[in-house]
């Protein structure tokens, strides 16, 4: 792999540059020696770096896609965001690896092509049909090979709408003529020019390759993976792709996009919140789907919505605070653990949920001024948000005046003197397994319609609140239990409503609180054993989605449209 800026021969020749040439010389030297060397790294990343999420390397004549901060190649079914009509050796494209993006999620941002990149495609694809280990370069008829190949995929090699006119094959023509340094020309019989690539080695055929850098056909790759605009002359800068900004570097205000918002932890800080009556789920392209290349390759589909099941539910790593699921005015920190109330009570839930089995977190009051207060417990999905916790049927909760306990509205004495700033609470929940086998396992979302907002996908659910009201039951053996300061306040519910429960923080006016949701706990509940810290619900949630996935797919085989 070639050498790191600031790490090997390209470093010392610009420092021998430095003492040679004259500051002005210099700083041109460094400049065209710095963009050589991302070059010569993104050209030669296929020898060795090149492995995909899957650990395997390179497969030629698939759809391959290069991330333009590390040059690594992935697979098409092994990226999980979603890349529309796809071909191989297709250069439209910037794209941000899980490992390269700084918010851990994929970007993937398809570009307009340009004729020299359709005609390099193409003529790529067509030196694979024929020949792919050649090292000669290959020579096809403009009029007889290339023209039919970009008409027959116009729709997977550009995104521009198909021309009902042929005059784009002069253009086509120029263009083969024109690119000197991208195209061989050769013409044995007159009138029946042919075409071939200067660079035989499909290997190297990408976004980033030198060839389309001289071009002016792509951005041109520069340090620490960035992209430079392919305009030529003085004052060209190096710029992020669209929707990714580069870890360490500032943007102004202006330059920020609703795409580049994104949480420290994956989740898009511009997002639908759940309310009136619709929650949103963020959802990922699923790799395990059936058809889904099928999918992507057709025409048919083009316009109109896409099947959920093609995707699944996003999962965090981290039990956090969720972003979406909260009342909006609630003010939520950097790293999703700490929440600071406004005015009236509302709530948030955080992100993950559980359905059975023995469970515990803490919260840290940090901060509550006079006259304000907290409501903090286990809520189901469906409890209000606009509401405190133990509002109604879907929540419990243990209040901060006077230590009363709330379900449905209604306040029963709990714990004498209630709780204050400085103090850690403790909350344990126990619910045993349910009798019915279909409820071990989460909703897959997957026969639900996606909804598309600030370039992300989400599974829209409809809240039936009255129905699921009337159905709910308790679960007998189940129980909740609040600790103060590591001691048990006793008993505080009992088989309580069946249901998948998150903890639950509302606040009143100005209150400040932080989660603990374990593995290590300030305030140890004493006497308490056999339970799992809440940040375990988080694997948990991960097998059990995965589980509902395929059960999804194996009982829906044979009946997914086919494309």
């Amino acid at each position: 792999m070639a050498d790191k800026a600031g790490d090997g021969p390209v470093e010392a020749q610009l420092q021998m540059g430095d003492t040679e040439n004259s500051r002005a010389e210099s700083e041109a030297t460094n400049k065209e020696d710095g963009e050589s060397e991302m070059a010569e790294e993104a050209m030669s990343v296929d020898d060795e770096g090149s492995e995909c999420y899957c650990g395997k390397g390179r497969n030629l004549g698939t759809v391959e896609i290069q991330c333009g901060f590390c040059f690594r190649w992935f697979h098409q079914d092994c990226i999980g965001c979603y890349l529309g009509t796809a071909i191989p050796f297709m250069t439209n494209y910037q794209f941000a690896c899980r490992g390269c993006s700084p918010n851990g999620l994929e970007n993937f941002t398809k570009k307009v092509s340009s004729f020299p990149q359709i005609c390099y495609t193409a003529i790529a694809n067509l030196c694979y049909q024929t020949d792919p280990a050649s090292e000669n370069p290959q020579m096809f008829s403009r009029d007889g090979e290339i023209i039919p190949f970009i008409d027959k995929q116009w729709e997977n090699l550009t995104t521009q709408t198909r021309r009902t006119k042929q005059t784009w094959h002069a253009t086509v023509a120029k263009t083969l003529s024109k690119e000197t340094e991208m195209f061989t020309y050769k013409e044995e019989n007159l009138g029946d020019p042919h075409f071939g690539l200067t660079l035989s080695d499909l290997y190297k055929v990408g976004p980033y390759s030198e060839i389309l850098k001289q071009s002016g056909s792509v951005p041109s790759v520069g340090k620490s993976g960035g992209f430079v605009d392919s305009g030529k002359g003085r004052g060209y800068k190096r710029k992020a792709p669209d929707s990714v900004q580069l870890p360490g570097v500032k943007q102004k205000r202006g330059d920020l996009g609703p795409t580049t918002k994104q949480a420290p932890h994956g989740y898009p800080l511009e997002h639908p919140f759940n309310k009136d009556g619709y929650r949103y789920i963020l959802a990922e392209a699923d790799p395990h789907a059936p058809n889904r290349q099928a999918f992507d390759e057709s025409l048919d589909w083009a316009g109109k919505p896409i099947p959920g099941y093609l995707y699944r539910t996003f999962l965090g790593t981290d039990v956090l605070f969720a972003l979406n699921d909260r009342a909006p005015q609630l003010k939520i920190s950097t790293d999703r653990l700490s929440v600071t109330g406004e005015k009236g009570y509302s709530m948030v839930r955080a992100t993950h949920g559980v359905r059975r089995g023995a469970w515990y977190f803490e919260v840290l009051i940090e901060e509550m001024p006079q006259d304000s207060a907290t409501r903090i417990g286990w809520s189901q999905s469906l409890g209000n948000l606009q509401a405190p916790c133990g509002y109604d049927k879907f929540s419990y909760s243990f209040r901060s005046r006077l230590g009363t306990r709330f379900h449905q509205s209604r306040g029963k004495h709990y714990c004498d003197g209630g709780y204050s700033e400085g103090d850690v609470l403790g909350f344990f929940i126990h619910l045993p397994e349910p009798d019915n086998p279909g409820k071990l396992l989460p909703n897959t979302f997957k026969d639900r319609p996606l909804v598309k907002f600030k370039s992300h996908l989400y599974y829209e659910e409809k809240d039936h609140v009255a129905e699921t009201e009337k159905s709910l039951k308790p679960l007998i053996g189940s129980q909740m239990i609040m600790y103060k300061n590591g001691s048990s306040q006793g008993i505080a519910y009992e088989d309580v409503f069946e249901g998948v429960y998150y903890p639950a923080v509302s606040l009143y006016k100005n209150t400040k609180v932080t989660m603990n949701f374990g593995p290590d706990f300030k305030c140890p509940p004493q006497g308490l054993k056999d339970f799992r810290p809440m940040s375990d619900a988080a694997s948990q949630t991960m097998v059990e989605y995965a589980l509902a996935d395929i059960i999804y797919h194996v009982e829906n085989e044979g009946k997914l449209p086919e494309f």
